[in-house]
Parts: structure tokens; C-alpha cells; sequence
């Protein structure tokens, strides 16, 4: 336990903080889940203005809310059947054959 007032008082502070934040965090993911579940746009848009809204508290990282936002659209549009109408882009496994000339050095004379 710190001795100086300063200190108590950034222990106070700290204390108070990390369970807004752990509220807000656990929050976050409970709106993510039944949006992700759900089939619902407009419930999906306003849990993404959630996390830019935590993003912009300091609450989360901007990166992480970006990432969610992203994965929460894709799970949305997954559920409502859009995903038939994204261009099909499964790989075959074949390299295409090179059209350019082959780059390999001559091979170097014997000295006698």
C-alpha cells in the first residue's frame, strides 16, 4: 500500500477505471454475440457504433474495434445470404506457366 496521498489517490483512480472498462468490455461482447447470432442490420449497426464509441474512450483499441466491426458485417451478411453474390475465388492448385525467358547464367569456362 503506498504511503503518499498522491499515490492512494492514482490507486483510487486506477481501481475505478478498471472496472468501467471491464464493465463496458463485457458489455461489448455480450451486444457482439446476440448481433453476430442474429440476422438483424440495424442492431448490427448500432453494436458497430458501440465499439467506435469504446474505441474512442480508450476503453479498446481502435484496431480492435475495427476488426470487430468488420467481423460482426461479415457474420451479418453471412446470415442474410449474401455471400452468394461474392465472386467465387477458390484456388485450383496449378502455378501458371511462366512466359518469360529463363534468367540462368551461362556456365563458366574451365581454366586450365
Amino acid at each position: 500500500m503506498p504511503n503518499i496521498k498522491a499515490a492512494i489517490k492514482s490507486v483510487r483512480q486506477t481501481e475505478k477505471r478498471r472496472r468501467r472498462n471491464l464493465h463496458a468490455k463485457t458489455r461489448l461482447k455480450t451486444l457482439y454475440k446476440k448481433a453476430a447470432e442474429g440476422s438483424d442490420q440495424e442492431f448490427g449497426r448500432a453494436v458497430g457504433a458501440q465499439f467506435d464509441k469504446a474505441a474512442a474512450k480508450g476503453v479498446i483499441h481502435p484496431n480492435k474495434a475495427a476488426r470487430k466491426k468488420s467481423r460482426l458485417a461479415k457474420a451479418l451478411s453471412a446470415a442474410t445470404g449474401a455471400q452468394g453474390t461474392q465472386k467465387d475465388t477458390k484456388r485450383t492448385g496449378r502455378k501458371k506457366a511462366s512466359t518469360r525467358k529463363s534468367t540462368a547464367k551461362p556456365a563458366a569456362r574451365k581454366r586450365a
